[in-house]
């Protein structure tokens, strides 16, 4: 099934609200917090460069802000790899969850930047 932009810009909306509330929950040591903070500013940027490349200018626009999006979205990954190799991140399921959301994101972009190219 594939997304429209609606569904796709709706998905990245929560996949910033869970990290949000994820990190919301996360103990106050040094690692946590610096990650933590990392880790919503890249997811919430997904979403919102996201809703910038809607009002791309050209192709080439569009296709520069979507490649900020797939930037932050596997930038939001490697942070959530990092929490959950120290242990930072106690709630495993939501933890997985997430992943899987930011890992399907990820392809979607890939394959839509790929897409993009090749309509040059």
């Amino acid at each position: 099934m594939r997304a429209n932009k609606y569904d796709l810009e709706e998905r990245l909306i929560q996949f910033a609200v869970d990290v949000i509330l994820l990190c919301g929950k996360i103990e106050g040591n040094f690692a946590s917090q610096h990650l933590s903070k990392q880790l919503i500013r890249s997811a919430t940027s997904s979403a919102l460069n996201y809703g910038e490349a809607q009002s791309a200018e050209s192709k080439r626009d569009f296709l520069h802000k979507i490649k900020i999006c797939l930037k932050e979205l596997r930038e939001s990954l490697v942070n959530l790899k990092i929490q959950k190799g120290a242990n930072l991140i106690l709630d495993l399921i939501i933890l997985d969850k997430i992943m899987k959301e930011n890992n399907e994101l990820i392809a979607i972009f890939v394959s839509s930047i790929r897409t993009s190219q090749n309509n040059k």
